[in-house]
This record gives C-alpha cells, structure tokens and sequence, in this order.
C-alpha cells in the first residue's frame, strides 16, 4: 500500500468520495439535454466537497483549514438543492433521493464538526 495521505483517514473525505460515485452513477440515467445542465452542476458540486476537504486539510492554519471545510459545506448544501430540483423533475425519484439526503446529512453534520474542532485546535 502506498502512502496514505492525512486526508485519506477522514470519515467525511471517505464518505463524501463515495457520495461522488454515486451521484456521477445516478446522473447517467439524467436526460441527454442535462448534460451541461444539472449533470454536471451534480457532479462539480459533489466532487468539490471531497476536493475541498483534501485541500483544506492540507493547508497551514487552522484557520485556513475551517475555511475549505465551510466551502466543502456550501458543495454539501448546493448538492441537496440540486437534488431536490432533480426529484421535482422527475429525473430521480424520492426512493433514489432520500438515501442522498441521509449521506449529505452525515457529511454535512461530519463538516460542522471537523470545522468546529480546527477553529478551537491550538497549533
């Protein structure tokens, strides 16, 4: 095994990577004409809450850190939005959201916690 990162050991970055796949597997069945529309709102949003997560941790500061935490955050919310315009769309259905949902909650309940400890961590 090679080198793992110390982003790599976080449930939130794990989770939210997987969330990732998911939502690159559901946007396949999207319609053609949503290719540069919510398919890849979806997934730029999505991949952002990983990416975020894996550059603020590797940043200096604290302070720093908190701040791509609370961007990963945003990703979060903006993904649930997105999700629920696809369900009233009729591009998902609610047996297909709401296990989202549930993750974007973990993931965004893990965030709140991460970014709480960073700002009240000593250096």
């Amino acid at each position: 095994m090679s080198y793992l990162y110390s982003f790599e050991r976080l449930d939130v970055w794990i989770e939210s990577k997987e969330l990732a796949k998911q939502i690159y597997k559901i946007t396949q069945q999207f319609p053609d004409n949503e290719k540069f529309g919510l398919i890849s709102q979806l997934r730029r949003a999505t991949v952002s809450i990983c990416s975020n997560i894996a550059e603020g941790i590797a940043r200096e500061t604290n302070k720093d850190k908190a701040r791509f935490i609370t961007i990963a955050y945003s990703s979060a919310v903006e993904v649930i939005n997105q999700l629920i315009i696809s369900v009233e769309l009729d591009f998902i259905t609610e047996k297909q959201y709401l296990p989202l949902r549930k993750q974007l909650e973990s993931i965004t309940n893990k965030l709140n916690a991460l970014k709480k400890y960073q700002l009240t961590r000593k250096k």
